[in-house]
């Protein structure tokens, strides 16, 4: 009941009402769907040193990544600030957070050292490797590139992690397009809803934007000729790899895990309106 409770504020916060809190309901329904179910993988020892070793390698990768093109941007800045923030870090992690990142700036830094611990911790765990890259892929997105030189360290990383070249590539179109679908959300003038703004009567059919529509599809990591049982696979397989409880048993951090449910809700969003623009055409 309460991924419930959560995903209805979520949902009329960011999307019109009564159509956000249904979306939020539907997100929080699959959080609640299997507690209970989702037992933890690692006892409380494990679940803290990969806790632990997730954050020390988090930071000072985002500040390595940050000045891999030789400097760091604002955006980047301002990325990772915003991370810190919405992990909610009480002000001594904050402070480590920060110079993590700062460590992670300087030149000669050894990343191969610094994501040592975090291979070891994080083997067999392929859902904590995926988190890690997404922060990393968002960080690197911030500035609205992604250049070769970044690139080139995220390849790095996700080699010495042991997360497959197939999979980080994926990830990589996935996360880009929800960055893109966010944002054409984010602009939408009028503080109407993408479903106010794209819902015309024709017909009683329902018709979206071409571009937005797309970046859906990409979100999900499908494309407009994939079936309706694929896409719904697809979708599926997408919340139930960032299902809180499941990120947690396997030792992400709770502060990540916040952000996870985030991108759940961006999800569920792109989802429903795909089915939407589907069920009218």
């Amino acid at each position: 009941m309460i991924g419930k409770i959560i995903g209805a504020v979520i949902g009329s916060a960011t999307l019109s009402v009564p159509i956000g809190t249904i979306i939020g309901l539907a997100a929080g329904h699959f959080f609640d769907k299997g507690r209970g179910q989702l037992k933890s993988r690692l006892d409380p020892e494990q679940r803290a040193k990969v806790e632990n070793a997730f954050f020390y390698a988090l930071f000072p990768v985002l500040g390595y990544l940050a000045k891999a093109d030789g400097r760091v941007s604002p955006e980047e800045i301002q990325s990772t600030e915003e991370l810190i923030k919405r992990m909610g870090l009480n002000p001594q992690k904050r402070s480590e957070a920060i110079r993590l990142f700062g460590e992670g700036k300087k030149d000669g830094y050894d990343l191969q050292a610094c994501l040592s611990q975090f291979s070891i911790v994080s083997k067999g765990h392929n859902d904590v490797k995926r988190i890690f890259i997404v922060y990393l892929i968002t960080l690197a997105l911030a500035d609205g590139t992604l250049d070769s030189s970044e690139e080139q360290v995220l390849q790095q990383v996700a080699e010495q992690i042991d997360f497959s070249r197939f999979a980080f590539n994926q990830l990589i179109g996935m996360v880009r397009a929800q960055a893109a679908f966010r944002k054409q959300q984010s602009d939408t003038s009028s503080g109407y809803s993408y479903y106010q703004k794209t819902h015309r009567e024709s017909g009683g059919g329902y018709y979206a934007e071409k571009n937005e529509l797309e970046l859906a599809y990409q979100a999900i990591g499908v494309t407009s000729d994939t079936s309706d049982t694929d896409i719904k696979r697809a979708y599926r397989k997408l919340m139930s790899e960032n299902h809180p409880d499941k990120l947690s048993g396997q030792g992400v951090p709770e502060e990540m895990v916040k952000l996870a449910t985030e991108r759940s809700q961006e999800i569920q969003t792109a989802y429903e309106l795909i089915k939407k623009h589907r069920k009218g055409r």
